[in-house]
């Protein structure tokens, strides 16, 4: 085996996380050379993975282990690091964080040729996951080691496939009227050479095969009957194989437990749980949530056990203050569950605006529209909130609207469709430094500052402009330097500083160096973030950040709707932007998947549902593909999403394989940028030929 399974399913024989990253301090205490680069996490560029990287971190200095973190982009990046890797004579243990899953890592295209001391953990909640990883034995097979969650028992069927499609000889033989005699041996041992060629490049993010999962190391040798002869499978067999291993590929993508919550068990079986580590694997759930890669049924399976964590690690509220949402005391650093509204940073904003840019408000009462915007106005007006009152900060609302805000919204509410306008939550207070953070705005925070951090101009707003007319209204350009000076950067990115000496010296490198200036500029949105986990100071310099992003995110939806630039194709929904003020902005794939959300939120009752993969399917989806203009690149970024007809359901998305297939039909020259295979970057000449053959009947 080589997953291991969370402890409720660990055995004598089977062990789990504990006994891991038993294994991981093991190596490092026996290690010879030990040093920063002998454990190091590789870290991809989302909320979940963040708060995982900085948990085991802080597990990691517990325990006197000197570790490196290095965020990845995606997988081209991924192949740079690997190569970067083999230089490290002292790395023992390598961590991939919400990384890796799909990909064949045993092969000699990934870690296969590495030093057999390597060991590689796959801490990663996206699936489907590489059969090869989780299933090959031998030298390579056995250093992968995949944190699973519970969900790999259940692929026992798939399991049987893989083995007998990797192991089984072929129905196929020239040997088929002949008999095995002298040569028999030698016939062998060439079928044990021949590790099998006919499968994709295993760099490719999708992990699609051609030949069913056929790909991997040597076979084995051939299991003989009495007679002599190699047992084959019939064809109907490697046929019916071959179908099993195609469907776990094909099905599209979805999402499995938090690579934060998995971190979180490991913390649990080591006696090491603090309201630290159960904040920051709150916020990965959260973000899973938000984002729509969990269900509602799923995110309460997980809710309910952090609810039980927080009322065991906090202490209890007193009866008078179990409805006040503040500190009850300077160095109050409790978590407390709650009811979080639907609205966007409610606490931070306006009324009015929390509830414009809210996906769920914009669906229900279509506030792209002037009588949609009218609907909302008359809503507050019938809730008691005058004008003014609502375009006032919230901190600045009357106490009295403030504390029945709730019961109001729950009696008039509904008759204008708002029937899920909470979910069950938590806020964590800051004693002295800050009023209390809810889970949703610290991940609204964190997600602004990995996209939008730096790499694209941004203004917010000031506090206290908001109506000050020409001279005093108004904001300014956001510079993370300038917010952050004077503060203490814990991290700085792996060769941060040398990065602009070697610019200067790179004569006629224009290339290299703007290339260099773009991969700097998401490294230092990571660290932003990373920094931000544990400085409230910072979390809540970048809520405005987040506010600008949402306006633009509206802005342009609504734009979008009202100006009917959707074109419905047979099998999904497509929208390209090609000009606008907020171009560049939307070129950023984190920023693009938002508005691809939000256009699947505010049209989910508005419109039909459909079925991206052509096949008759009783459960209808909105398969929504956004493309944009990146003018400084030469190329459109596209994203795929596949939204669910009920709220608060989710649909695997299927574009990943719609994507690969439509450009192996069209040619079309493409990059994938991110572990996320429904991004891909277009070539801006092959823009429509990509389109027009997506929408064209897939072939698989």
């Amino acid at each position: 085996m080589v997953f291991i399974p969370p402890p409720q399913l660990a055995s004598a024989s089977r062990p789990s996380y504990g006994e891991a990253y038993a294994n991981i301090l093991a190596a490092h205490r026996r290690s010879p050379l030990t040093s920063a680069s002998s454990v190091i996490m590789l870290v991809a560029p989302d909320v979940d993975a963040v708060c995982a990287a900085r948990m085991l971190a802080d597990l990691f200095k517990q325990d006197d282990v000197m570790h490196r973190i290095i965020p990845v982009s995606g997988i081209a990046e991924l192949e740079r690091m690997r190569e970067e890797l083999t230089t490290y004579s002292e790395l023992h243990t390598l961590i991939l964080i919400n990384m890796g899953a799909i990909l064949d890592l045993p092969s000699p295209a990934w870690f296969g040729e590495f030093s057999t001391k390597l060991t590689v953990h796959v801490i990663d909640s996206s699936r489907p996951q590489n059969l090869s990883s989780l299933f090959l034995g031998g030298e390579n097979g056995e250093r992968i080691i995949i944190w699973d969650d519970g969900e790999t028992e259940k692929l026992e069927e798939e399991r049987k496939a893989w083995e007998a499609l990797m192991y089984e000889p072929e129905p196929d033989s020239d040997e088929d009227d002949s008999d095995l005699e002298s040569d028999g041996a030698s016939e062998e041992e060439d079928e044990e050479e021949d590790v099998g060629g006919d499968y994709e490049d295993d760099s490719s993010p999708s992990g699609k095969r051609r030949s069913g999962g056929e790909n991997g190391p040597r076979r084995r040798k051939r299991r003989r009957t009495d007679e002599g002869r190699p047992l084959r499978m019939s064809h109907a067999d490697r046929d019916r194989y071959s179908s099993i291993i195609n469907k776990h590929y094909t099905l599209g993508t979805w999402h499995g437990q938090s690579a934060s919550g998995t971190i979180y068990i490991l913390a649990t079986v080591l006696e090491r749980v603090d309201s630290d580590l159960l904040w920051l694997a709150i916020l990965g759930l959260t973000h899973q949530y938000i984002t729509t890669r969990i269900s509602h049924e799923e995110y309460e399976k997980y809710h309910s056990i952090y609810y039980d964590e927080v009322f065991r690690l906090n202490p209890p509220l007193p009866a008078d203050a179990s409805s006040r949402i503040k500190s009850l005391h300077p160095d109050d650093q409790s978590i407390r569950a709650t009811e979080e509204l639907r609205f966007m940073l409610f606490r931070h904003w306006t009324l009015y605006d929390a509830m414009y840019h809210s996906s769920y408000v914009a669906s229900k009462l279509g506030i792209w529209k002037e009588r949609g915007r009218k609907r909302l106005s008359g809503l507050l007006a019938k809730m008691g909130f005058s004008i003014p009152q609502t375009q006032q900060p919230y901190s600045h609302m009357d106490m009295d609207l403030k504390k029945h805000l709730r019961s109001k919204l729950e009696a008039i509410a509904p008759e204008y469709g708002l029937v899920e306008l909470s979910y069950s939550s938590f806020l964590r207070c800051f004693g002295y430094r800050s009023q209390p953070l809810s889970a949703a705005d610290a991940v609204e925070a964190i997600s602004a500052l990995l996209d939008v951090a730096g790499g694209v101009r941004m203004e917010v707003e000031v506090e206290g402009t908001r109506n000050g007319g020409e001279w005093f209204g108004g904001g300014r350009l956001w510079d993370l330097q300038e917010r952050w000076r004077g503060e203490e950067r814990e991290n700085i990115p792996p060769g941060g500083g040398a990065v602009k000496r070697k610019e200067k010296g790179n004569e006629g490198g224009e290339e290299k160096g703007e290339e260099r200036e773009k991969v700097q500029w998401w490294m230092k949105n990571f660290w932003a973030a990373y920094d931000a986990l544990s400085n409230i100071n910072k979390l809540r310099s970048a809520l405005p950040l987040s506010m600008s992003l949402h306006r633009a995110i509206i802005r342009q939806g609504s734009s979008i709707i009202d100006r009917q630039d959707i074109r419905t194709m047979r099998n999904h929904r497509v929208v390209v932007l090609t000009e606008g003020p907020d171009l560049a902005l939307f070129s950023h794939p984190g920023v693009l998947s938002r508005l691809a959300l939000w256009l699947v939120d505010a049209l989910r009752d508005r419109v039909n549902g459909q079925s991206l993969s052509g096949r008759k399917s009783k459960r209808k989806s909105l398969p929504f593909v956004v493309a944009c203009l990146n003018e400084k690149a030469g190329s459109y970024v596209v994203v795929g999403v596949t939204g669910a007809m009920d709220f608060g359901d989710v649909r695997k998305n299927e574009f990943g394989l719609a994507f690969l297939d439509a450009k192996e039909r069209c040619n079309a020259r493409t990059r994938h940028g991110s572990f996320d295979t429904s991004v891909i970057e277009i070539n801006q000449a092959d823009i429509k030929i990509f389109l027009e053959t997506l929408a064209e009947d897939p072939e698989y």
